[in-house]
């Protein structure tokens, strides 16, 4: 049994310590812990622990244990406290730099992104003019004179 701290190891100690092993695996642990001295000392405080558990007892539970239990529940977790949470100095004190931060990069954002736009430039295709023929010309004459005289038929609605 080399000892490398691995899990099977410790689990054999561990069943070991509670004697759990057959004659033949109580005389390998005990060969090997003779000459392994943290093995020793694990079966040992094992062993330890094992005794103050057994030797433990609860204390009892008084007769208004219950009562007392949900007297102190209710005390806590009332709605005003819940609504008065957020305004608590432990959430205050831990909150306050976060908001601050958050503020400060907003505000940040909005100083670079706000500043006065550069003018844009107007695409390539509207610097171009393009010549129109007469016919063309004439065209848009005519329907503006169309326009013209449809605006002059309709009446403004009253209710406006």
């Amino acid at each position: 049994m080399s000892h490398n701290g691995c899990r099977e190891e410790t689990e054999l100690l561990l069943e070991y310590a509670a004697g759990g092993l057959d004659a033949a695996g109580r005389v390998a642990v005990e060969r090997h812990m003779e000459e392994c001295g943290r093995c020793r000392d694990f079966v040992a405080g094992q062993r330890a622990v094992e005794a103050a558990l057994d030797g433990w007892e609860a204390p009892p539970v008084s007769a208004d244990f219950d009562r007392r239990l949900y007297a102190r529940i209710e005390r806590e977790a009332s709605w005003l406290n819940w609504l008065s949470w957020p305004l608590s100095p432990e959430v205050i004190r831990r909150g306050l730099p976060v908001v601050a931060a958050a503020g400060l990069v907003l505000a940040a954002f909005l100083v670079m992104n706000c500043s006065e736009p550069a003018p844009l430039a107007p695409p390539a295709a509207a610097r171009q003019v393009e010549p129109l023929g007469p016919d063309q010309v004439e065209t848009a004459l005519q329907d503006m004179e169309m326009l013209r005289e449809f605006s002059g038929l309709v009446r403004p609605d009253p209710a406006m």
